[in-house]
């Protein structure tokens, strides 16, 4: 599989090469390390006889290995399907594969599961191969007559089965929608089954995958598996900006990464005071403004005086300790006389990256050493030589310019020539 269908195509790599765009199905996606695969099976046990196999994009299900085939990670085999026969690559064996059965779904019934029936032949990969090829044209294709029947729902994929006897369409809508006349029209027009699944914008966006705005592959299509709900709250907590744009995904929904650290922001919170505590000093009254969980801060400002300069920095212990006076009936001069140390960053500069002018030497060396284009200089003439030659060449330069002038040299030659006459 992987020198057919992740080869190149017109000229850029389809496969595992390509940094995270994988147009051959999802090499990469879901991908499980078999931490497992080194340690040898205890005497008198027999390997657990179910697999994980992977097909197109993040799509895995579990297989039984009846005939006891020494499978690995990376194998195409050959498995049962309904109506026919698929093919699929194994990307789970042995012991791990019982530990993802648990993990993933612990409902499964392992006599239930369909059969590995072999390892497939070269014919049955270049029919599969074939299969994949067929799919973007067929998607374009299943849009057009959905947009022609009036129809609300976006074709995000399809995937084939090797035999080429079924397809399976995957689509996002926001409602119900009544797709009968469509598969009658895609099965006259295909000449295959169809197949039509309804999956949400998050499972969208896991199966094609694509980079975040964190500059890495989507987590969804990497090794995230289960979508929990995020709400604007956990941006609330962590002092982010309501920006729907840079809070939303690429499938349009609060970014799942925002709740990988909220747990941390909720402890870290406990032991701050709540951002409504106003403080009353001789002053003027001071209003939260913002809190920094990691420098243990929170910055207070007076009212109408809410520019940049105007916020003073205090420890929480120093807030509550103000808030206590203030319960008491006792107000400070000023939130200056608590303002709490700012303790520049402990990291040493060894690359040299902060000035923005460090390579300006560099650059006009080079362009005084491009502009000379390797001309002999000239060399300075000394004092003593110019003062002793200035008269003779000023003397020079005036015969010289006697010499070659046209007119004046016609002029002369003619008057010698009426006198001699």
């Amino acid at each position: 599989m992987a020198c057919t269908n992740c080869s190149s195509k017109d000229g850029t790599p389809r496969g595992c090469k390509n940094n995270g765009t994988c147009s051959s199905g999802g090499c990469s996606k879901l991908e499980v390390y078999d931490w497992l695969s080194n340690l040898s099976m205890p005497s008198g046990q027999s390997p657990f006889d179910l697999v994980e196999v992977r097909f197109k994009n993040s799509r895995k299900a579990f297989f039984r290995n009846h005939q006891n085939i020494h499978l690995q990670a990376g194998d195409v085999v050959l498995v049962e399907a309904n109506p026919g026969w698929d093919v699929g690559v194994v990307s789970v064996t042995g012991e791990l594969a019982r530990i993802q059965i648990k993990k993933k779904s612990p409902q499964f019934k392992p006599m239930e599961a369909k059969r590995i029936s072999r390892i497939a032949a070269q014919e049955e990969i270049d029919k599969w191969v074939k299969a994949r090829s067929l799919e973007k044209e067929v998607m374009y294709q299943s849009r057009t007559l959905a947009v022609n029947l009036g129809l609300e729902m976006k074709i995000s994929d399809v995937e084939y089965q090797a035999d080429l006897t079924k397809a399976t369409f995957y689509y996002t809508a926001e409602g119900r929608v009544d797709f009968r006349q469509l598969i009658k029209d895609m099965a006259d027009k295909f000449r295959i089954r169809i197949e039509m699944r309804q999956i949400g914008s998050r499972q969208e966006a896991s199966r094609l995958g694509g980079i975040g705005s964190c500059g890495r592959e989507l987590c969804c299509s990497t090794w995230l598996t289960d979508f929990r709900s995020v709400s604007t709250s956990a941006a609330r907590y962590q002092q982010l900006s309501l920006n729907p744009q840079k809070l939303a995904g690429q499938c349009g929904k609060l970014k799942c990464c925002l709740n990988y650290e909220l747990d941390m922001y909720l402890d870290a919170i406990k032991h701050f005071p709540k951002p409504e505590t106003r403080l009353k000093t001789e002053k003027g009254n001071a209003y939260h403004v913002k809190s920094d969980v990691f420098k243990h801060l929170m910055w207070y400002a007076y009212e109408g005086d809410a520019g940049i300069s105007g916020l003073v920095p205090l420890s929480p212990e120093r807030v509550q300790e103000i808030a206590e006076m203030n319960a008491a009936g006792d107000k400070p001069r000023e939130l200056i006389e608590f303002v709490a140390e700012l303790k520049e960053p402990d990291y040493s500069n060894v690359v040299g990256q902060d000035s923005l002018n460090r390579f300006e030497h560099v650059f006009k060396a080079k362009k005084k050493n491009k502009r000379g284009g390797g001309k002999p200089q000239k060399q300075p003439i000394s004092a003593t030589t110019s003062t002793s030659t200035a008269a003779p060449q000023a003397k020079a330069n005036d015969k010289n310019k006697k010499r070659f002038h046209p007119k004046k040299g016609n002029k002369d030659r003619n008057n010698r020539n009426e006198t001699n006459s």
